[in-house]
């Protein structure tokens, strides 16, 4: 039975495989991650997870001025239009994401006391910083090669080691330093500069091309236009936790930045069915059968509220698995934050039409809007009621977010599909209002285990009625790569 089950494996095309195995490295990659979280709130304190969170609310938004995001957009773009000499261009984008951490190093250390004291990091978390943002691009270049070889393998297993070092690393430093979080952000550097070394070194061997004027000229034109985008998108993420540390205390940041974590997780759930959805999504489009669409948008939408559902309706006992009594008042951001996931998952079947049809500056525009959105809300409310407001300014900021492209997806669709629409507002809507009331419905119960349970009850028999139309879907789904 193994041998057959094999076989029926090994035939299975090397591109099926390669999909498969690189979505199962994303779940491992943020799985892993989560699974370690109660393990570190255990031996960090609400104030240190503060901190911790903090840096890396930093390590996002700093990484995007430093690295300019190279191992993105335009690495993926340019492995494509320069397949015949790709590894030259891998070498050379080697060449600049290094050149560029050396400067910007040298602009730290010019005057370190300044920046530590704007961004409240030591000198060895900063330096550290630097060397996770220039492995992040070693590893973004390198991984990125893999998928388009389908070397799936090596993938798997470096991705692999990569996930399982960093927590153990850092549970064998933080159980032994006084700086607790310093040790931590020291463990990840560690392990991600002693494999990009290897990482980068290989590549450099096989492009032969530290610089190139051509590539350096190429990737800088068209990076730096992108730049506001990436920079909005991290400031959209990462800004609450870096003004709740700053205006409130470190310690309700660590709380913040435990709920933000275990609302993040149904992100995994939006990566699998995007994966599959998105090349079929720009299909319809590009043959114009945009009525289709439809069809598999309503049953995900409410696919991804009802995941999204179960953590709300289940975040008083996550939290009780996930970390000590001090952070139980997470309770009261994971219904937000979850929320908001929905409307980043939405958002993605509206921005599909923008990307098909290079709309560069739509997409700009709508994340800087909520961005600004998002500092100018977290200023006003955090002042006024404390970190809890910051998951109501995130929820608000995505449906804001949301709406702008599908404003832009209506705009588009009347340019250059003689005005047929993809989604009937009312449907869209109904779908979204419902999802919302379940879900405060759920956080109004909190202190009421008996109406809670009694809610989440009746909401999987309704599931279970539905179970064949939701195993359709399923399959459906998974059938979408042959129509």
């Amino acid at each position: 039975m193994f041998k057959q089950k094999y076989s029926r494996y090994h035939e299975i095309p090397v591109q099926v495989k390669a999909s498969f195995w690189f979505l199962i490295c994303a779940f491992m990659q943020r799985g892993i991650s989560f699974i370690t979280t109660p393990i570190f709130t255990r031996l960090l304190s609400t104030t240190e997870y503060g901190q911790f969170n903090i840096f890396n609310s930093w390590l996002g938004i700093l990484s995007i001025i430093v690295s300019l995001n190279l191992s993105a957009g335009v690495f993926t773009r340019g492995v494509v239009k320069f397949s015949d000499d790709r590894m030259a261009f891998t070498s050379s984008m080697q060449g600049l994401s290094l050149t560029l951490t050396i400067i910007w190093t040298i602009v730290y250390f010019a005057v370190h006391t300044f920046w530590n004291n704007v961004f409240s990091l030591t000198t060895i978390q900063m330096l550290c910083m630097f060397v996770m943002m220039l492995s992040a691009n070693i590893f973004g270049f390198w991984s990125m090669n893999q998928r388009v070889d389908f070397k799936y393998r090596c993938l798997v297993i470096v991705t692999l080691l990569l996930s399982f070092s960093k927590p153990v690393l850092g549970i064998i430093l933080v159980k032994s330093a006084t700086d607790k979080v310093t040790a931590r952000i020291f463990g990840i550097a560690v392990v991600e500069a002693l494999v990009c070394i290897i990482l980068f070194t290989l590549q450099a061997v096989r492009g032969k091309q530290f610089f190139s004027a051509f590539y350096w000229n190429h990737a800088l034109r068209f990076n730096i236009p992108l730049i506001p985008h990436y920079l909005s998108m991290t400031v959209l993420n990462s800004a609450d936790r870096i003004m709740i540390g700053q205006m409130v205390n470190e310690s309700s940041a660590g709380i913040y930045s435990l709920a933000y974590s275990i609302s993040q997780i149904m992100t995994l759930f939006n990566t699998a069915l995007l994966q599959t959805i998105e090349p079929w999504l720009y299909k319809r489009i590009n043959d114009k059968k945009i009525k289709a669409i439809s069809n598999v948008a309503y049953p995900a939408f409410i696919g991804i509220a009802i995941v999204n559902l179960l953590l709300i309706a289940l975040a008083p006992e996550a939290v009780k698995i996930f970390a000590p009594s001090e952070y139980y008042d997470a309770i009261w951001v994971i219904p937000p934050v979850a929320m908001s996931v929905y409307f980043i998952f939405s958002y993605n079947f509206f921005a599909v039409f923008e990307f098909y049809y290079e709309k560069t500056k739509l997409i700009a525009s709508a994340t800087s809007a909520g961005a600004v959105l998002n500092i100018i809300l977290n200023y006003i409310f955090i002042k006024k009621f404390g970190y809890y407001a910051a998951g109501y300014t995130t929820l608000v900021c995505y449906m804001v977010y949301a709406a702008f492209h599908m404003y832009f997806m209506r705009k588009i669709c009347r340019e250059h599909l003689n005005n047929e629409q993809p989604y009937n507002l009312g449907i869209y809507g109904g779908i979204t209002a419902v999802f919302l009331l379940l879900g405060f419905s759920f956080m109004a119960s909190y202190n009421h285990i008996v109406v809670r349970y009694s809610m989440l009850g009746i909401m999987m028999v309704v599931v279970a009625i539905f179970h064949k139309n939701i195993i359709s879907l399923v399959k459906n789904l998974f059938n979408l790569k042959k129509n």
